[in-house]
Protein backbone atom coordinates (compact mmCIF):
# COMPACT_ATOMS: atom_id res chain seq x y z
CA UNK A 1 0.00 0.00 0.00
CA UNK A 2 2.72 2.26 1.06
CA UNK A 3 4.63 2.08 -2.66
CA UNK A 4 1.31 1.92 -4.73
CA UNK A 5 0.89 5.58 -2.37
CA UNK A 6 4.30 6.77 -3.09
CA UNK A 7 3.89 5.67 -6.56
CA UNK A 8 0.77 7.68 -7.00
CA UNK A 9 2.45 10.78 -5.23
CA UNK A 10 5.38 10.61 -8.06
CA UNK A 11 2.99 10.48 -10.60
CA UNK A 12 0.31 13.59 -9.09
CA UNK A 13 -2.35 11.13 -9.05
CA UNK A 14 -4.69 10.24 -6.51
CA UNK A 15 -5.98 7.01 -4.92
CA UNK A 16 -9.16 5.73 -3.03
CA UNK A 17 -9.71 2.46 -1.40
CA UNK A 18 -11.50 0.22 0.83
CA UNK A 19 -12.27 0.21 4.59
CA UNK A 20 -13.75 -2.30 6.51
CA UNK A 21 -15.30 -1.39 9.72
CA UNK A 22 -15.93 -4.36 12.40
CA UNK A 23 -18.47 -2.85 15.43
CA UNK A 24 -18.19 -5.56 18.13
CA UNK A 25 -20.67 -6.76 21.15
CA UNK A 26 -24.16 -5.25 18.96
CA UNK A 27 -26.82 -7.46 20.93
CA UNK A 28 -29.44 -9.45 19.46
CA UNK A 29 -32.56 -7.12 17.66
CA UNK A 30 -31.29 -3.46 17.02
CA UNK A 31 -33.39 -2.39 13.70
CA UNK A 32 -36.70 -3.74 12.68
CA UNK A 33 -37.44 -5.95 10.03
CA UNK A 34 -41.08 -4.56 9.93
CA UNK A 35 -40.46 -1.36 8.34
CA UNK A 36 -38.06 -0.43 5.75
CA UNK A 37 -36.99 2.84 7.16
CA UNK A 38 -36.21 1.25 10.16
CA UNK A 39 -34.11 -1.58 9.18
CA UNK A 40 -30.62 -1.20 10.28
CA UNK A 41 -28.55 -2.68 7.00
CA UNK A 42 -30.62 -0.04 5.07
CA UNK A 43 -29.91 3.09 7.78
CA UNK A 44 -26.05 2.05 7.94
CA UNK A 45 -25.75 1.86 3.98
CA UNK A 46 -27.34 5.37 4.05
CA UNK A 47 -25.56 6.79 6.62
CA UNK A 48 -22.47 5.35 4.58
CA UNK A 49 -22.87 6.69 1.39
CA UNK A 50 -23.59 10.36 2.55
CA UNK A 51 -19.95 10.52 3.52
CA UNK A 52 -17.82 12.50 0.83
CA UNK A 53 -16.28 10.58 -1.51
CA UNK A 54 -17.74 7.31 -0.37
CA UNK A 55 -19.37 5.16 -3.44
CA UNK A 56 -20.20 2.06 -2.65
CA UNK A 57 -21.05 -0.01 0.51
CA UNK A 58 -20.93 -3.96 1.62
CA UNK A 59 -22.49 -5.81 3.86
CA UNK A 60 -20.98 -8.70 5.03
CA UNK A 61 -20.14 -10.80 1.83
CA UNK A 62 -21.41 -7.38 -0.21
CA UNK A 63 -21.16 -7.61 -4.02
CA UNK A 64 -20.03 -11.83 -3.65
CA UNK A 65 -23.79 -12.38 -2.32
CA UNK A 66 -24.76 -12.45 -5.80
CA UNK A 67 -21.83 -15.09 -7.56
CA UNK A 68 -22.40 -17.80 -5.13
CA UNK A 69 -25.51 -20.47 -4.20
CA UNK A 70 -27.42 -20.00 -0.73
CA UNK A 71 -26.03 -22.96 0.49
CA UNK A 72 -22.52 -21.13 0.12
CA UNK A 73 -23.81 -17.82 1.50
CA UNK A 74 -26.12 -17.86 4.76
CA UNK A 75 -25.18 -18.15 8.09
CA UNK A 76 -26.33 -21.35 9.46
CA UNK A 77 -27.33 -21.82 13.02
CA UNK A 78 -25.65 -23.59 15.77
CA UNK A 79 -26.64 -24.25 19.56
CA UNK A 80 -24.17 -25.51 22.33
CA UNK A 81 -24.70 -25.18 26.21
CA UNK A 82 -21.97 -22.85 26.72
CA UNK A 83 -22.48 -20.30 23.88
CA UNK A 84 -26.36 -20.13 23.08
CA UNK A 85 -27.20 -19.74 19.69
CA UNK A 86 -24.13 -18.97 17.58
CA UNK A 87 -22.91 -18.84 14.02
CA UNK A 88 -19.70 -19.58 12.57
CA UNK A 89 -19.70 -17.85 10.01
CA UNK A 90 -19.91 -13.94 9.34
CA UNK A 91 -21.45 -13.38 5.71
CA UNK A 92 -24.39 -11.60 6.07
CA UNK A 93 -22.19 -9.02 8.38
CA UNK A 94 -24.05 -9.39 11.43
CA UNK A 95 -27.50 -8.37 9.98
CA UNK A 96 -30.48 -10.25 8.36
CA UNK A 97 -33.47 -8.99 7.33
CA UNK A 98 -32.35 -5.04 9.13
CA UNK A 99 -31.71 -6.42 12.14
CA UNK A 100 -28.65 -7.37 14.28
CA UNK A 101 -28.12 -11.03 15.10
CA UNK A 102 -25.71 -10.96 17.93
CA UNK A 103 -22.67 -11.36 15.74
CA UNK A 104 -19.70 -8.91 14.68
CA UNK A 105 -21.22 -6.28 12.49
CA UNK A 106 -18.89 -6.13 9.16
CA UNK A 107 -19.11 -2.92 6.71
CA UNK A 108 -17.10 -1.96 4.00
CA UNK A 109 -16.97 1.15 2.47
CA UNK A 110 -15.12 2.03 -1.17
CA UNK A 111 -13.74 5.42 -1.51
CA UNK A 112 -13.10 7.13 -4.69
CA UNK A 113 -9.98 9.00 -5.44
CA UNK A 114 -9.74 12.53 -4.89
CA UNK A 115 -10.54 14.59 -7.62
CA UNK A 116 -8.06 17.29 -7.03
CA UNK A 117 -5.09 16.24 -8.81
CA UNK A 118 -0.96 17.39 -8.91
CA UNK A 119 -1.54 17.04 -12.84
CA UNK A 120 -4.34 19.14 -14.53
CA UNK A 121 -6.75 16.91 -16.00
CA UNK A 122 -8.77 18.28 -18.89
CA UNK A 123 -11.75 20.13 -18.94
CA UNK A 124 -14.10 22.65 -21.02
CA UNK A 125 -14.68 26.73 -20.31
CA UNK A 126 -18.37 26.94 -19.82
CA UNK A 127 -18.45 30.46 -21.97
CA UNK A 128 -16.19 29.49 -24.98
CA UNK A 129 -16.67 25.56 -24.85
CA UNK A 130 -13.10 25.52 -25.40
CA UNK A 131 -11.48 22.57 -23.90
CA UNK A 132 -8.32 23.32 -21.55
CA UNK A 133 -6.40 21.99 -18.23
CA UNK A 134 -7.90 22.26 -14.98
CA UNK A 135 -6.27 24.54 -12.21
CA UNK A 136 -3.51 22.56 -10.57
CA UNK A 137 -4.38 22.19 -6.88
CA UNK A 138 -2.68 20.64 -3.75
CA UNK A 139 -3.93 17.33 -2.77
CA UNK A 140 -3.52 14.72 -0.64
CA UNK A 141 -2.75 11.71 -2.31
CA UNK A 142 -5.30 9.30 -0.38
CA UNK A 143 -8.40 10.26 2.20
CA UNK A 144 -8.79 6.74 3.26
CA UNK A 145 -7.34 7.00 6.38
CA UNK A 146 -9.31 10.13 7.27
CA UNK A 147 -12.37 8.34 6.06
CA UNK A 148 -11.89 5.30 7.95
CA UNK A 149 -12.40 7.41 10.96
CA UNK A 150 -15.25 8.85 9.68
CA UNK A 151 -16.72 6.43 8.64
CA UNK A 152 -16.40 4.15 12.23
CA UNK A 153 -17.98 7.61 14.26
CA UNK A 154 -20.90 7.14 11.30
CA UNK A 155 -21.57 3.26 11.94
CA UNK A 156 -21.53 4.06 16.15
CA UNK A 157 -23.74 7.04 15.84
CA UNK A 158 -26.33 4.61 13.65
CA UNK A 159 -26.18 1.93 16.44
CA UNK A 160 -26.30 3.88 18.92
CA UNK A 161 -29.40 5.47 17.41
CA UNK A 162 -30.93 1.96 17.30
CA UNK A 163 -29.85 0.94 20.51
CA UNK A 164 -31.79 4.12 21.86
CA UNK A 165 -34.78 3.08 20.00
CA UNK A 166 -34.83 -0.06 21.28
CA UNK A 167 -34.26 0.57 25.15
CA UNK A 168 -34.72 3.88 24.99
CA UNK A 169 -35.42 5.68 28.53
CA UNK A 170 -34.68 9.59 30.05
CA UNK A 171 -31.77 8.93 31.82
CA UNK A 172 -28.48 6.19 31.19
CA UNK A 173 -30.07 4.24 34.14
CA UNK A 174 -33.40 3.88 32.80
CA UNK A 175 -31.56 2.59 29.28
CA UNK A 176 -29.08 0.18 31.52
CA UNK A 177 -31.96 -1.53 32.88
CA UNK A 178 -34.25 -1.60 30.07
CA UNK A 179 -30.94 -3.39 28.21
CA UNK A 180 -30.31 -5.44 31.09
CA UNK A 181 -33.92 -6.88 31.33
CA UNK A 182 -33.79 -7.64 27.71
CA UNK A 183 -30.93 -9.00 27.77
CA UNK A 184 -31.99 -11.89 30.82
CA UNK A 185 -35.18 -11.93 28.81
CA UNK A 186 -33.66 -13.26 25.91
CA UNK A 187 -30.87 -15.49 27.84
CA UNK A 188 -33.71 -18.02 28.46
CA UNK A 189 -34.43 -19.01 24.69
Amino acid sequence: MIRLVDQAKRAGDTLGGAIEIVALGAPVGLGSHVQWDRKLDGRLAGALMAIQAIKAVEIGAGTQVSRVFGSQLHDQIFYSRGKGFYRRTCRAGGLEGGITVGGPVVVRIHMKPLSTLRKPMMSVDIRTKKPFAATVERSDVSAVPAAGVVGEAVMAFELANAFVEKFGGDSLPEIRRNFNGYMRQIADF
